[in-house]
C-alpha cells in the first residue's frame, strides 16, 4: 500500500513538472506549390502579397494563409483553435516584390511591425496587414502607401474580423484591384 502511495505521489510530481517543460517552437516551413490556403483552399502561391503560416501544438503541418490578415483573424476568431505554437509571416523588408513575397523569408509575427489601413490590398483583395522585420521598413511603406504601423497585438480585432466589400470581377480584370508595385 505504501509503495502505491509513493508511486502515485511520484507520478503526480512528474506530471506537475511536465507543465514546466517548454516545448520547442516549430520552425517555419518553406512555402511550396502544394500549400493551400486554410480558408479558401486555393494555392497560396497564386496570390500576390505577404503570406502566413500558423503552427498548432501537436500538428506537424501548418495552416497556410494567402493573406496575413486571415492569419490574424484566425488568431482572434473564437471558432478557431487556441493552441497556437507559432505564427510566421513574410518579412516584406526582404521580399522581392509584392508579387513574389518570398518562400523562406519568414519572421515570427510577434516580432514583426505591421502596416494596416494602407492603399495596398492583399492577395484575396481585402485590406491587408503587411508585415516587416523592421519598424523603419514599415514606416517607409506607410509613408508611400498610407496606413498605420502597429505590432501584432495592437491590430484592432475589427480590422481583421469585420466584413469587407471585395472588388467585383470586372474591377479585378481591369487592373483596378492593385496599385503599382512597391
Amino acid at each position: 500500500m505504501k509503495q502505491r502511495v509513493i508511486v502515485l505521489l511520484a507520478l503526480g510530481l512528474l506530471a506537475g513538472c511536465q507543465d514546466d517543460i517548454e516545448v520547442a517552437k516549430p520552425a517555419a516551413l518553406t512555402l511550396t506549390p502544394e500549400a493551400a490556403g486554410h480558408y479558401c483552399q486555393m494555392t497560396v502561391l497564386e496570390h500576390d502579397g505577404p503570406k502566413a503560416q500558423i503552427h498548432l501544438t501537436g500538428n506537424p503541418f501548418p495552416f497556410w494563409f494567402t493573406q496575413v490578415r486571415d492569419a490574424v483573424a484566425f488568431m482572434h476568431s473564437p471558432e478557431e483553435p487556441k493552441n497556437i505554437a507559432a505564427i510566421y509571416v513574410n518579412d516584406m523588408d526582404r521580399a522581392g516584390n509584392w508579387q513574389e513575397p518570398g518562400f523562406d523569408n519568414w519572421i515570427e509575427a510577434e516580432t514583426a511591425w505591421f502596416v494596416i489601413g494602407s492603399t495596398q490590398t492583399g492577395g484575396m483583395g481585402a485590406p491587408e496587414t503587411i508585415p516587416f522585420g523592421t519598424e523603419e521598413g514599415a514606416k517607409a511603406f506607410a509613408e508611400t502607401r498610407g496606413g498605420h504601423v502597429l505590432r501584432l497585438h495592437d491590430i484592432p480585432v475589427n480590422y481583421v474580423l469585420a466584413p469587407v466589400e471585395l472588388p467585383t470581377t470586372a474591377q479585378m480584370s481591369h487592373g483596378r484591384l492593385h496599385e503599382a508595385d512597391q
